[in-house]
């Protein structure tokens, strides 16, 4: 009796994502002939185009991510992170103060200061500045200054009559440390005709360098105890100021600082007194971020021209490859890896570009500077004696992978569009 043979097992390799002939078609439309080098050309602009905003937002990014870091660790290196001060003028019991407050957690040191302003003169000229009152182990103990003084400026200002001058102010009045500088306060002594400015003269101890010329040219360490004679603060001072762990904590912290500080006083911390500066670093990066972004958009909408006019005129190729086998899938893998090649590789040259220039940005400004006969980066403006740049890798990343999705959604219509042409109405048409 026959029996019904069973039908051949038919054994499939597994199809890869995308094969070889895929692949090979796809670089192959990438280097058109010279009739279609118009194709080329807008290929090359979307490349360009990528790697520009690509290497953009990197630049610009880091620079801001540099410029906010080097403010605000100079302004943090000459301030305290929060200020204890009295609500009726000078706080009086400020050792007790300073007690409680130290044994907050998370505060670090505690250390009184007395400021004032006063117009500092030399036999040249003279220039408004501001004098901060604090003893030599504070000053010694804030490493951002202490690491900037010049050579012995610490021994001599501990000898009491002296002061410390910023670099800029006192290349400004032309001093060198020995010389003298006068001082002269608006508040003095009170006689029978009125207050009298108060003058007093005091040997130029050494300088300071924080290299932000807002601080170096307009400010001066004096003694304490020759600071409290100087502005008649009968032994009190203007504040403390206060440093904690975590400089970002600051806000969080200051109830704490102000419960321990005790009543008729307020704390003040450096983001309020700097809230406007810092606002608008924030949102200068931001908008930037949003403007350099467009170029990527751009480059990545010539991505969508490009590839529609290489699916316009590879329409008989594609006929030719359905008609010989290849899926609609196949097909819409050719274009989406001839539109994603031009977008990783403009992705990754933007990558290196804008690393390779935040890791040489100085350099790359001096020589500007020098071909261009123009200072790029004046500190007086811009407050900093070096251009900064900190590269966050969470926003390379980011910048990156935005570059990458775009580039890749760029590829979808027009690959979509490939995968659904007609052979029969391509090969009509040809």
């Amino acid at each position: 009796m026959a029996t019904a043979s069973s039908p051949p097992v038919v054994r499939t390799k597994p199809v890869a994502p995308f094969s070889s002939f895929e692949w090979m078609i796809a670089l192959r439309y990438l280097r058109p002939k010279r009739k279609e080098g118009y194709i080329s050309v807008i290929s090359l602009l979307s490349l360009l185009g990528i790697m520009i905003g690509v290497a953009a937002l990197i630049i610009v990014m880091s620079v801001m991510n540099g410029f906010r870091d080097e403010l605000l660790s100079k302004i943090l290196g000459l301030n305290g992170h929060a200020i204890v001060q009295s609500l009726s003028g000078n706080l009086d019991d400020y050792n007790a103060i300073a007690e409680r407050v130290r044994k907050v957690p998370g505060v670090t040191r505690v250390y009184p200061i007395v400021d004032g302003q006063v117009v500092a003169a030399s036999s040249n000229t003279n220039s408004g500045v501001i004098v901060r009152g604090m003893t030599p182990r504070d000053i010694a103990g804030d490493a951002p200054i202490a690491s900037t003084l010049s050579p012995h400026a610490l021994a001599r200002f501990k000898a009491g009559d002296s002061v410390i001058l910023g670099s800029r102010l006192a290349d400004a009045l032309q001093l060198v440390p020995g010389m003298r500088v006068t001082l002269m306060a608006p508040r003095g002594t009170v006689t029978p005709f009125g207050v009298t400015p108060r003058i007093k003269s005091y040997v130029v101890a050494g300088t300071f360098n924080l290299g932000m010329s807002e601080y170096d040219k307009a400010f001066i360490f004096m003694p304490l105890a020759q600071a409290q004679l100087f502005f008649n603060t009968n032994n009190g001072v203007s504040g403390l100021e206060v440093m904690i762990k975590n400089p970002d904590q600051a806000d969080a912290m200051a109830g704490a600082i102000g419960l321990a500080a005790g009543p008729n006083t307020r704390v003040l911390t450096w983001q309020d007194m700097n809230s406007s500066l810092v606002g608008a670093i924030n949102v200068e990066k931001n908008v930037m971020f949003l403007i350099l972004m467009l170029i990527v958009l751009v480059a990545a909408l010539n991505i969508i021209s490009g590839l529609i006019m290489l699916v316009k005129d590879k329409g008989a190729d594609i006929a030719i490859l359905r008609t010989m086998g290849a899926t609609r899938g196949a097909i819409m893998r050719v274009f989406l890896i001839a539109g994603s090649s031009v977008g990783v590789i403009g992705t990754f040259l933007g990558f290196v570009v804008g690393v390779v220039f935040c890791e040489n940005i100085n350099a790359i400004r001096n020589f500007l500077s020098h071909l261009t006969g123009t200072d790029l980066f004046n500190p007086e403006i811009y407050f900093l004696s070096r251009m900064p740049a900190e590269i966050n890798l969470g926003e390379v990343v980011a910048v990156v992978g935005m570059a990458l999705v775009l580039s890749f959604l760029a590829t979808l219509y027009p690959s979509w569009r490939a995968a659904r042409l007609d052979p029969v109405e391509a090969l009509r048409y040809e």
